[in-house]
């Protein structure tokens, strides 16, 4: 983690991330942070399952589910995915009916689930796709799972560590880089610190001075 040397006039990491998010506009790095990957679940063909909300509660009688959802694409949810994953066991459920309840929140009729009680049984079940039914990228565009386990390294080329978490704090990523004998590192996701080249899994980050404490 970021950490300051004390004083009125050191580096205070929240200011600064604060700043940053504050100051960098969308499009600056165009990503795709709405689906999230379940790591070592796949299914039979090998492909990811990417989770796109968790069941909240059950919606009325006849076994309607609440979801709060992870993705705000929900247009593509309606028009090209007829199936969803639920529980650890990623049982396939077709969709019946999809539409948003509030903002953020999103009711199913899933075939299968046909009372209330079939519906309050699913509560704090996460709900996850196949990778190949998700949106397809555009340009520059990325999946939030894509940065996991990335190599970072300087701008000179010099080692930092590893990807092993990504913080999503609403306006941009931050990079959570583990580093061998020394305290995680934060990196936050804005183009004038961070690229990546997803051909060799590599994030290099030009930091700013005082970023990157020893």
């Amino acid at each position: 983690m970021f950490r300051s040397a004390g004083g009125s006039g050191a580096f205070d990491p929240r200011k600064y991330l604060f700043l940053m998010f504050w100051r960098q506009s969308r499009q600056n790095i165009r990503k795709v942070k709405s689906l999230i990957p379940i790591f070592m679940t796949q299914n039979p063909n090998n492909e990811d399952f990417l989770l796109i909300g968790e069941i909240v509660a059950a919606f009325g009688i006849k076994g309607q589910v609440k979801m709060r959802s992870l993705t705000d694409n929900i247009e593509h949810l309606q028009r090209n995915v007829t199936s969803v994953y639920i529980g650890a066991k990623h049982k396939q459920h077709r969709i019946k009916e999809l539409f948003e309840h509030k903002p953020g929140l999103l009711v199913l009729q899933l075939e299968g689930v046909a009372t209330r009680t079939d519906a309050e049984n699913l509560r704090g079940s996460e709900v996850t796709i196949l990778e190949s039914q998700a949106a397809p990228l555009g340009e520059g565009e990325y999946f939030i799972h894509q940065l996991y386990n990335l190599e970072v390294v300087l701008e000179d080329g010099e080692p930092l560590g590893k990807v092993r978490d990504v913080l999503q704090t609403g306006a941009n990523e931050v990079l959570v880089v583990a580093r061998e004998g020394k305290p995680d590192a934060l990196i936050p996701v804005v183009a004038d610190i961070v690229s990546f080249d997803f051909a060799t899994k590599r994030a290099t980050v030009r930091p700013i001075e005082g970023m990157i404490v020893d």
